[in-house]
């Protein structure tokens, strides 16, 4: 995998290059190198020998603690040490000042070797930096520094039992915490109540506190909240209270573990219920758990939004590394294994030896299918990245085409690896054949971990909506355009270069098919009826990304194979290409089908009386 993501880094994405902008003069190429040789030392070390005993001996609660195993601690407080919690981070917090790109290339060795040992502190470093983007100087201070010193961890709080994804119903309700409301140095002060559910890392004894970042309403002068998203606020409300210098005062805050979620994979990270002011602890005398304002009264998602949306691409980071680590486990399985002989004359007779499976077609189509996934995928998850430090970081049009960019592809960069290299994963058990289905390998815990995926951070439904609904849509549909001039940019270099052009046209067509059914998707101006076939098109427009970035890919690919003189090294380029074209013969084909119902408007599933089922 390391050779293929130095690929993608320094030959695809030309990351040094970004050495040369003022928040990254201090860093090139060695440093990056150092960072993903810490990354990859740290996750085989502390991190790969134990994932196995942190899926099968997963966190239970005794009433009073949450027990873990303790290399499960131990590798998380080795990831808050080595300073990665805050590798993209300003020098002044703390941070190393990385370049978004190179830090989520770090991360993906933690994925791969436990992605639920590993989920604690992805889940702290995106608390942090939400803090940095919408907290007060005091709140980034007193909360955001400890965590990117990894002395605190972090988690989001969203979901409610009764909620689900519809936060427009979220029931939590925050009251203003009576005299000390306007004047706490934290900023204004609530007392919340109600209950959270599928809190990832809400309870554990890892760090010394956790702050949770919580979703809730205000109430109005009625007393009623206000309904829909219009009332949700977000409130910083920490495991144990903390004074205005920083320091723990001692004291609990109202936060009780109800229980917790036992899953069918992730098991290595705690998922809690959480009950906000049941009165178990009550500080300062008063009902409710005591939380802080970030932001504006009433803007609490679109804060939280820039944790999700940095979140969301990080589980597909997660989803893809989960696959590849399905990927190179069936791979090392179908060169020792041998079964059966060659389709040949020769190989009709029994008496001659037999051959590692690796050697028949269909062993090779379901580890091609594979590679070109996982491959494609880690692509786009890093093209996710690369367009995040443009946006921070480029001149000003060049930034503003970046966040239009990050916007379209967030929905895919989260959704497309979810589906995609979960399918990945259950090729590799196909690949062990029975013995895939055992826990002798470790295929099936891949495949379980890998199916909270598709429902972590937005369900596909969720996300087909978000695209289809809103993203296509915005600003006229600039977001759009803006993709579709990079994607022809993209075919026009393919064409020049002989190789390449039956791909450069596969992509031309599934592009111009894409365009035209969303807007039939769009032509009679209903909803309803265009969003009917939502996640169709979301799989349609990731088919279409992917099949992108792997023709630009290869076109980097190309120039690569011809100055490569050494054979091992030839032939590992010539697999990449191959992935490439594997992925527009076989997998590009299946856009058409998925866009028929969505062009057509298909009302199958829309208009089904529920009394049918």
């Amino acid at each position: 995998m390391r050779a293929w993501l130095d690929f993608l880094l320094y030959d695809w994405l030309r990351v040094e290059s970004l050495g040369e902008r003022a928040r990254f003069s201090d860093h090139g190429r060695e440093t990056f190198d150092a960072v993903l040789d810490l990354a990859e030392r740290l996750a085989a070390d502390k991190f790969a020998p134990f994932n196995r005993l942190a899926d099968t001996q997963e966190p239970h609660f005794d009433g009073e603690r949450v027990h873990l195993p303790q290399p499960t601690v131990d590798a998380a407080r080795a990831y808050a040490a080595s300073g990665l919690l805050a590798a993209s981070q300003p020098v002044e917090v703390g941070g190393m000042q990385l370049p978004c790109t190179v830090e989520m290339a770090a991360n993906a060795f933690f994925s791969k070797a436990s992605v639920a040992m590993s989920g604690y502190a992805m889940l702290t470093s995106g608390n942090a930096g939400l803090l940095m983007a919408h907290g007060t100087p005091r709140q980034r201070e007193v909360f955001a520094r400890p965590e990117f010193a990894g002395r605190w961890f972090g988690t989001m709080c969203l979901s409610e039992p009764q909620a689900g994804s519809s936060l427009s119903d979220v029931a939590t309700r925050a009251v203003p915490d009576g005299p000390a409301f306007q004047d706490d140095p934290l900023g204004p002060r609530y007392r919340l109540t109600g209950h959270k559910m599928w809190i990832s890392g809400g309870e554990h004894e890892i760090t010394e506190n956790i702050v949770h970042l919580v979703l809730a309403k205000v109430p109005g002068a009625d007393g009623a909240l206000v309904p829909g998203t219009r009332g949700i606020s977000l409130f910083i409300v920490p495991k144990w209270m903390v004074g205005a210098d920083g320091r723990l005062t001692g004291e609990r805050n109202d936060v009780t573990l109800a229980g917790l979620n036992h899953k069918l994979g992730y098991r290595g990270t705690t998922n809690t219920l959480l009950n906000f002011g049941e009165g178990r602890f009550r500080p300062g005398g008063s009902a409710g758990a005591i939380g802080w304002r970030v932001g504006a009264e009433g803007e609490g998602l679109k804060a939280m939004f820039h944790m999700m949306n940095e979140a969301r691409i990080g589980v597909g980071l997660g989803a893809v590394m989960l696959g590849m680590a399905g990927y190179e486990a069936s791979l090392a399985y179908a060169r020792d294994r041998p079964q059966g002989r060659p389709a040949t004359a020769a190989g009709k007779d029994a008496r001659t030896p037999q051959v590692p499976i690796i050697r028949h077609a269909d062993v090779k189509r379901m580890l091609l299918a594979q590679k070109s996934l996982c491959e494609g995928g880690l692509a786009l998850a890093l093209h996710c990245a690369r367009l995040v430090d443009e946006q921070h970081t480029a001149v000003a049009e060049a930034a503003e085409e970046a966040s239009l960019l990050l916007e379209m592809l967030t929905p895919i960069a989260k959704s497309w690896p979810s589906e995609w290299c979960l399918e990945a994963n259950s090729l590799a058990i196909q690949v062990l054949g029975g013995y895939g289905y055992t826990r002798d390998f470790p295929v099936e815990q891949y495949w379980r971990d890998n199916r909270l995926n598709m429902i972590h951070e937005g369900t596909h439904g969720i996300q087909g909506l978000d695209l289809l609904g809103r993203k296509v849509t915005m600003q006229g549909g600039r977001g759009l355009q803006a993709l579709c001039r990079r994607i022809e940019a993209t075919v026009e270099a393919a064409r020049l270069q002989a190789g390449l052009v039956d791909q450069a046209d596969a992509v031309a067509r599934a592009l111009q098919a894409l365009v035209a059914a969303t807007r039939a998707a769009w032509s009679t101006g209903e909803p309803e009826a265009a969003l009917a076939n939502a996640t169709p098109y979301l799989q349609a427009f990731g088919h279409v990304v992917v099949a992108w970035i792997w023709l630009d890919v290869a076109l980097a690919l190309e120039p690569a194979l011809q100055a490569e003189s050494g054979a091992a090294r030839r032939l590992k380029l010539q697999g990449h290409l191959a992935a490439a074209r594997y992925f527009h013969r076989y997998e590009l084909p299946r856009v058409s089908a998925w866009l028929k119902v969505v062009a057509e408007r298909d009302d199958t599933c829309l208009r089904l009386d529920e009394a049918a089922f």
